[in-house]
């Protein structure tokens, strides 16, 4: 949801009103005013406030980062359907977004879908989806088994992280028995293909839920 600038608004004062939709929400749409008596605050603090380019996370906020869950996928997931289909199947990182954007909505629950091969990019996206998401799914790929940096990145921001990989890790070399993800992940789900996915979004919206 994004909010765009409507003209100011003096019935009590100078300020601002914002009209705002939700997505998902059968088209529920509103509007948020913000009203100061004097004049002179209110362009004070209009330069502090950027009442110019906004997101929705300045209205509503708590609403909707307790609707909103960040699924993140490593290097080389990309390739899904094409890299070594015995081990990761013949599907591809586009049903697998599908999949993840159905089983949010039976949920309840809004999915931010993304892969990158950067592990700089991973550990920015972790770093925003504090007080934005209410929990992630991370499957790390590779920097599972070498990244200190995501370890040290989950632990930082205090938002719950469920770990999964589409196969499973404890069959295969032992370099990938390792993982230090699941050294500050609530728990792994490993083995299960795609379906791990959704078990990883049922396990952490449990845990949002008790």
């Amino acid at each position: 949801m994004h909010c765009s600038r409507a003209p100011g608004l003096k019935k009590h004062g100078w300020g601002e009103a914002f009209p705002f939709s939700l997505p998902n929400s059968g088209g529920l749409r509103g509007s948020v005013g913000i009203y100061f008596p004097d004049r002179r605050l209110f362009r004070a603090l209009e330069k502090q406030l950027v009442f110019r380019h906004y997101r929705i996370d300045a209205v509503l906020e708590g609403e909707i980062m307790s609707k909103s869950i960040l699924v993140l996928n490593g290097p080389n997931l990309n390739l899904l359907g094409t890299r070594q289909p015995d081990i990761y199947g013949s599907k591809t990182m586009v049903d697998l977004q599908a999949e993840c954007v159905e089983k949010g909505e039976a949920l309840g629950y809004r999915i931010d879908f993304r892969q990158s091969n950067s592990e700089g990019t991973l550990v920015d996206w972790i770093h925003e989806a504090r007080n934005r998401y209410a929990g992630i799914v991370l499957n790390a790929g590779a920097y599972t088994h070498t990244s200190i940096a995501l370890m040290d990145a989950i632990e930082s921001v205090g938002v719950p992280v469920i770990e999964v990989h589409i196969s499973n890790i404890h069959q295969r070399e032992d370099f990938r028995h390792v993982s230090y993800v699941s050294k500050t992940a609530m728990g792994m789900i490993c083995g299960f293909g795609f379906y791990g996915y959704s078990m990883a979004l049922d396990a952490l919206v449990n845990h949002l839920r008790h």
